[in-house]
């Protein structure tokens, strides 16, 4: 089973709905109490491979999808009250981790759930739920801190620094914003959903510093950092049943409230710290006296089934008898840049970028078991072995039960230079093990070209006729 559609590009593609699990290696950020005078926590910005700015970039991308997807709460009188909150905040970062290049904006996501998330370089998204049921401003704040200084750290490129080899680049980071990359636009639009899910989902190491430096902040900005100690209870007795949002991707790094309390006292805190305030009172109740938000999952079906409706492919049952491919040959030429002949019992599912041949009972809303895909996919590399493997990535990425069965060979394809290469694995929806082979070459102006071919295990002797003629019959145009 392949994915249905085909990707409009290759470098970044921003997954919303399924957050991915951080594993976390060997290199450790130094967090022992300096006994001194002040004795707080001293902490160091972990090892990290990308640049402050790849930060930035990450962010407003991701940003630009969540705002698409998400219900952002319009309400100006809100969102300037967390602004004036979130920059308060922001100018208490120590200057050790002041990154002039990030920035700062909060905007508010009309959602139950109790839940805050921030994007590297700044952007950070504070869920409706969250100010209902907070018990004073200074709770709103520590969430708000917490944030703030996973984005000051850098925790989000720093993890996937150490989830991945030096050998990733930026644009590997972005195959795991995209969710199903191979479902094309759609499937990149549903992992847009949830950008954030690579990057909130943090190892108990960063919690722990987000933690102390949170508290650290809340204290220079005239907050109580025990506060941010008391949300972190707020949210657990708000939650019904299960574990809270929140909590699921900022996992308790042991004792929280313990070691925020802690280290409070080594903080030097207001004698009368921001607590309740009128206008935390008032946006307060208004939010309390509008109607029922919708929670994150309910969204989440909601959109679901808007995208699932708009695939190419969704009208389409699968059956367990499919004809096997045609000896005759028909011509395709629905694209101006490309002309390919497919056997005359496929059917085509055009997109923008590329286009699908499946025979009848091959294809559904999930993709297609049989047939072919055809695509042209953007790049800001230029180069055809790098592309060709982070293309490879995406699919591998976006159909999780494939599993690689060859290397890159060199191959010609449409008379250009190109490579082949093949994967395998227990297709999902047929329960059978498929073959997919994967053919790569370049536009004129240097994008990806792609060929996908799937073919069940004891049907690939009978497809593989039909894959190489029409392979081999591929004209480029551009």
């Amino acid at each position: 089973m392949i994915a249905a559609e085909v990707p409009e590009k290759i470098m970044i593609k921003t997954r919303v709905f399924t957050w991915l699990t951080a594993s976390t290696l060997a290199f450790t950020v130094l967090m022992t109490p300096v006994v001194g005078l002040a004795q707080q926590t001293q902490i160091k910005l972990s090892s990290n491979k990308y640049k402050v700015e790849d930060d930035v970039k990450l962010g407003n991308q991701a940003a630009a999808e969540i705002e698409q997807k998400f219900p952002i709460l319009n309400d100006r009188e809100a969102t300037d009250y967390v602004e004036t909150i979130g920059q308060r905040l922001v100018a208490a970062i120590p200057a050790a981790f002041n990154q002039p290049a990030f920035r700062y904006r909060f905007r508010l996501v009309n959602a139950r759930d109790l839940n805050a998330f921030a994007l590297p370089g700044g952007p950070m998204y504070i869920n409706r739920g969250m100010i209902e049921s907070a018990r004073n401003e200074g709770e709103l704040a520590g969430v708000m801190a917490h944030e703030i200084s996973h984005v000051a750290l850098r925790h989000a490129t720093a993890q996937h620094t150490k989830q991945t080899s030096t050998r990733n680049t930026l644009g590997t980071i972005g195959l795991i914003l995209g969710g199903a990359i191979l479902g094309g636009q759609t499937g990149a639009q549903l992992g847009g959903l949830l950008a954030q899910g690579w990057m909130t989902k943090y190892s108990r190491e960063f919690e722990s510093e987000a933690d102390m430096l949170g508290a650290q902040i809340m204290a220079r900005a005239g907050y109580d950092p025990l506060d941010l100690a008391n949300v972190f209870r707020t949210i657990q007795q708000e939650s019904r049943s299960g574990t809270p949002e929140f909590l699921s991707s900022h996992p308790d790094p042991g004792n929280r409230y313990d070691r925020i309390n802690r280290e409070a006292k080594y903080l030097r805190v207001s004698e009368n710290p921001i607590k309740m305030t009128r206008d935390f009172e008032r946006i307060q109740a208004r939010f309390r006296g509008m109607p029922r938000a919708l929670s994150m999952a309910e969204i989440e079906k909601g959109y679901r089934s808007e995208q699932t409706s708009s695939i190419p492919t969704a009208s389409g049952r699968y059956t367990t008898r499919v004809a096997l491919p045609s000896s005759t040959m028909r011509a395709y030429s629905g694209h101006p840049w490309m002309r390919i002949n497919v056997p005359s019992n496929w059917q085509e599912f055009s997109s923008q970028d590329g286009v699908q041949f499946a025979p009848q009972g091959a294809y559904g809303p999930q993709g297609i078991t049989r047939g072919m895909m055809i695509g042209a996919a953007a790049s800001d590399t230029r180069d055809l072995q790098r592309d060709s493997q982070t293309y490879v990535s995406q699919i591998l990425q976006a159909n999780s039960y494939l599993r690689p069965r060859s290397s890159f060979s060199p191959i010609t394809v449409a008379g250009r230079r190109g490579y082949v290469t093949s994967a395998s694995g227990r297709s999902p929806i047929t329960g059978n093990t498929e073959f997919v082979t994967i053919y790569t070459t370049q536009s004129r102006a240097g994008d990806l070209i792609y060929i996908v071919t799937v073919a069940p295990e004891l049907e690939a002797s009978r497809y593989n006729t039909a894959f190489r003629n029409s392979v081999g019959s591929l004209r480029l145009y551009d």
